[in-house]
């Protein structure tokens, strides 16, 4: 979310005239060196100009788990997964595995009757609407011995939920107000201003009086007019500050109508799936590209926007096919489908998986798990997204599921998982500036960081958008894998994560502690205190012999 609004309109349009001034990310900053450029990018550019010239690769097919994308970008439509196996279109399942025309992947978020989950509670909602009916107006008292954890757990959540909805209807109600002021406050501008041209001099020229529509819809057009040097209309003002008020507003009607609402369940009215059944996976529907999927659109742009069609931008890997696998919707992705999504990439072929997710709580953390392992053992490796909430992953009250950290391990099984990476978010900023504010971090959890600030990539409908966040720093990183798999396919799930952390570069200065303005080492904050750099992990890849390829495990029933 862009902006969280808690004061009147004035301090809205201070806090988006100051958002204007801020400086400029260059163009293409997370390809870029260094040293030659001076920013935090993985020096993308000087690998291919340098190191892979005049080689080739192998196609590698990365998963992108997801909220859907839109393959008929420009710069995307080429760069699409098909199913070599199944035949578009004609409502069979051709290649016998459980899903009916799943030609560039598959949504788990879809019903058999066509519709989809767009919307969807919180984790931490839906664990306590299962706990409501037992614990709702109990004495405390009477709370049996063995139930008193979770009866604290229950009330934990209840407090929070409520209060997050409070305060959800409250930010709601003051955007609601903000966009009548708008509206209103520039009807009434245009009726005095007639057939004039929108000038600082006209604006200021009108007599408002103690009119406060007129005064605000004049302070307004003023704003605007403070951060364009182009000619403006009443009407292109209007539309360009309800623009950047739509997404606030849409976040908290999502907040209050759905992740905070008990009631709402989607998998009885869209999916039908028996959610007790974890291991159920036979459901969902064909529809990966969907209106919602900027998000899962811009991700991939950033692993794979084709680097030959000179337009728009360039991904990170030059030989990819990106195949689209739906699970995360407008709220908390739930288990039983990040369990089924790692599957079904690793059934058809996926050899790096992405996925830009994660929530404080986990309904069944150990099918997940199964997954992940599954993944392991088919040589697949997974990048994650470290988080968004300027946390400490190390402490356990942060977690950001799904974790590499397996829920349930003996003594000589892994505790963590072997082919996972974790990734925290750079700014192209250098010195205390470096780590993104937001970003979560962890010496033991948080393996590196790459550049996730204001990462220009594709959206739907053909367009390019700028983003910020872990969930642009983890493509990165798996682009830089996928180029590590495709210029070096012997190389293991294992050995490719090695490459890349080992070759991380390491920074050896102060930087902001994510949250805070308190100056820590940079070292401190992942567990190789270092950047992902592809030029450094291919030329450490070229150094490692092979290993023959993981035998194929048949693939789950």
């Amino acid at each position: 979310m862009f902006l969280k609004i808690k004061c009147t309109f004035v301090c809205f349009c201070v806090a988006f005239t100051m958002a204007f001034s801020q400086t400029k990310a260059p163009d293409n900053w997370f390809n870029l060196d260094s040293k030659e450029n001076n920013v935090n990018g993985v020096s993308t550019e000087k690998t291919y100009s340098e190191l892979l010239k005049g080689k080739k690769g192998q196609t590698v097919v990365v998963a992108v788990i997801d909220n859907g994308l839109d393959f008929n970008h420009e710069d995307l439509k080429d760069i699409a997964w098909t199913n070599p196996k199944e035949i578009a279109g004609n409502g069979k399942d051709d290649d016998g595995n459980g899903f009916i025309d799943d030609i560039h992947g598959w949504n788990f978020l879809g019903g058999s009757d066509g519709k989809n989950v767009v919307h969807e509670t919180l984790e931490m909602t839906r664990l306590f609407a299962l706990l409501k009916p037992k614990y709702d107006n109990i004495d405390s008292t009477k709370v049996a011995p063995a139930d008193k954890k979770e009866y604290e757990q229950y009330k934990k959540w209840k407090k929070e939920i409520e209060q997050n909805l409070q305060e959800s209807q409250e930010e709601l109600a003051q955007l609601e107000s903000i966009k009548t002021i708008i509206i209103g406050g520039l009807d009434a501008v245009a009726e005095k201003l007639g057939d004039k041209p929108v000038t600082k001099a006209n604006v200021e020229a009108i007599n408002a009086g103690s009119n406060p529509n007129l005064n605000a819809g004049k302070n307004i057009i003023l704003k605007r007019l403070s951060t364009t040097n182009e000619p403006v209309t009443v009407q292109g003002v209007k539309e360009f500050w309800l623009e950047q008020i739509q997404p606030d507003i849409e976040h908290y009607e999502s907040k209050v109508n759905y992740q905070y609402n008990v009631n709402y369940d989607s998998r009885k009215t869209i999916i039908k799936d028996n959610y007790a059944n974890s291991y159920e996976h036979n459901y969902g529907n064909n529809m990966v590209n969907l209106p919602d999927a900027m998000h899962g659109t811009h991700v991939a742009g950033i692993i794979g926007a084709s680097r030959s069609n000179d337009i728009g931008i360039k991904g990170v890997a030059d030989n990819v096919r990106i195949m689209s696998v739906r699970v995360v919707p407008d709220g908390d992705e739930r288990d039983k489908d990040v369990a089924n999504g790692i599957i079904y990439a690793v059934d058809n072929g996926a050899q790096v998986i992405n996925m830009s997710f994660g929530k404080g709580q986990s309904w069944d953390k150990t099918a997940v798990d199964k997954a992940v392992k599954y993944a392991a053992a088919h040589d697949v490796l997974i990048v994650h997204a470290a988080g968004n909430d300027s946390k400490d992953n190390d402490d356990k009250g942060n977690s950001n599921f799904p974790t590499a950290r397996f829920e349930k391990s003996g003594w000589f099984c892994k505790k963590k998982a072997s082919n996972w990476i974790e990734v925290g978010a750079l700014s192209w900023k250098k010195g205390e500036d470096a780590v993104a504010p937001f970003s979560n971090y962890g010496h033991q959890n948080v393996d590196v960081f790459s550049p996730g600030v204001d990462i220009y990539s594709t959206v739907p409908d053909g367009k390019y958008k700028s983003l910020s966040g872990t969930s642009m720093a983890s493509p990165v990183t798996a682009g830089v894998a996928a180029l590590i798999r495709s210029y070096f396919p012997t190389l293991t799930a294992e050995q490719v994560k090695s490459c890349i952390e080992n070759s991380a570069v390491k920074q050896n200065y102060n930087v902001k502690k994510p949250g805070t303005d308190a100056l820590v080492p940079f070292s401190s904050l992942s567990k190789t205190g270092g950047i992902v750099n592809a030029y450094e992990a291919v030329k450490l890849a070229g150094t490692i012999q092979g290993k023959k390829k993981i035998k194929a495990v048949a693939p789950r029933a």
